[in-house]
């Protein structure tokens, strides 16, 4: 699988799982931990493997994309921010389905910008997105974040 292919497929894996997080009860504080803490580590992954392993390679691909890149990454430092909060906090505290909702809002902006902008200059840009997939793969398989214990 290129590299384009398996970070949209994360996408949609996240989209699912804030999706699935918005159809939960209040009631369901055990669930929305066990949701919340899944979509924190995946995005976790996403988020390290593209700052060291996509992102690099377009910016070098082509310069004119490095305004692109700064962006993605200042997203993504924002988005740590919010999982950071996200998986120091438990549900029915008070936030934390709006940090959850916010976080989800977020991704979707930056997965739009991804989608639309940056993906078709990857491959505008001829890099070898299947050994950056396999790259990508390999270093997700490497992340495991203790700390998000449900």
């Amino acid at each position: 699988m290129d590299a384009i292919e398996l970070l949209t497929q994360d996408h949609q894996h996240v989209k699912d799982l804030f999706e699935q997080y918005e159809a939960l009860s209040d009631r369901s504080l055990a669930s929305k931990r066990k949701l919340a803490l899944k979509i924190c580590l995946e995005l976790s992954k996403h988020a390290t493997a593209e700052e060291e392993i996509f992102y690099p390679a377009v910016r070098e691909a082509n310069k004119n994309n490095a305004d692109l890149i700064d962006e993605a990454v200042v997203e993504h430092a924002s988005a740590k921010e919010l999982i950071a909060q996200i998986v120091a906090m438990q549900p029915g505290e008070d936030l934390y389905d709006a940090k959850v909702k916010v976080l989800s809002e977020q991704i979707e902006h930056h997965v739009q910008e991804e989608e639309q902008d940056m993906f078709p200059k990857a491959r505008a840009a001829k890099l070898d997105l299947p050994d950056l997939g396999r790259q990508i793969a390999a270093r997700k398989a490497e992340i495991d974040l203790p700390e998000m214990q449900a």
